[in-house]
């Protein structure tokens, strides 16, 4: 299975993926504390400052999990405000369960526009400033590369910002790669080329 990499500015983002431990933990807590928030819905009670049990937990168990995916799933967090803005890319075997799937999804999420990443190619970006029933903004980015679907959501807890920190996703999503494991004479000699 192929796996992502991506050297995004670390002046604007804090991953998640390898933060163990006490390191990151407060970037990790904020961001899962904001996404469980906009899962409960526009109408539900804010959630305390500092979370809960159940964050802290998710924000311990967070890391280890991302690290047995072994770089199937890259998250970041804004690091200015990691509670604003959480970016995840994750490349899935394009089987055709996961293609009828996205085939089957709700007419708004045909609205895409092209979008080249600078290692990918020519992919699909879908942004959603304004969805339906009080969701948060979101983004998606999608290449189809034959085999695998590589995919990059970015959610804003803040409407009005959205269109602030848009920008920066999309640099970040420029710079997603895919990255193969070669034995020597496993296979004929690979020929590379630039998708660009």
């Amino acid at each position: 299975m192929p796996r992502l990499h991506a050297e995004p500015d670390r002046t604007k983002w804090v991953p998640v993926t390898d933060s163990l431990g006490f390191r990151g933990r407060r970037a990790r807590k904020q961001a899962i504390g904001m996404l469980l928030s906009q899962a409960k819905g526009p109408n539900a009670e804010p959630a305390k400052r500092g979370g809960g049990f159940s964050v802290w937990a998710m924000s311990q168990a967070v890391p280890f999990l991302m690290r047995k995916a072994a770089g199937r799933v890259l998250v970041w967090v804004w690091k200015a405000e990691p509670d604003l803005l959480v970016v995840m890319a994750q490349v899935q075997a394009a089987t055709p369960d996961l293609r009828i799937a996205r085939a089957s999804m709700p007419i708004e999420y045909d609205d895409t526009e092209e979008f080249r990443g600078t290692y990918l190619g020519m992919g699909e970006k879908l942004v959603m400033p304004l969805p339906p029933a009080g969701r948060p903004p979101f983004a998606t980015y999608t290449w189809d590369l034959g085999t695998h679907l590589v995919t990059v959501t970015a959610v804003c807890s803040d409407r009005e910002r959205f269109g602030t920190v848009i920008g920066a996703v999309d640099d970040l999503a420029r710079g997603i790669r895919i990255v193969d494991d070669l034995t020597v004479g496993e296979s004929a000699p690979v020929l590379r080329i630039d998708p660009a």
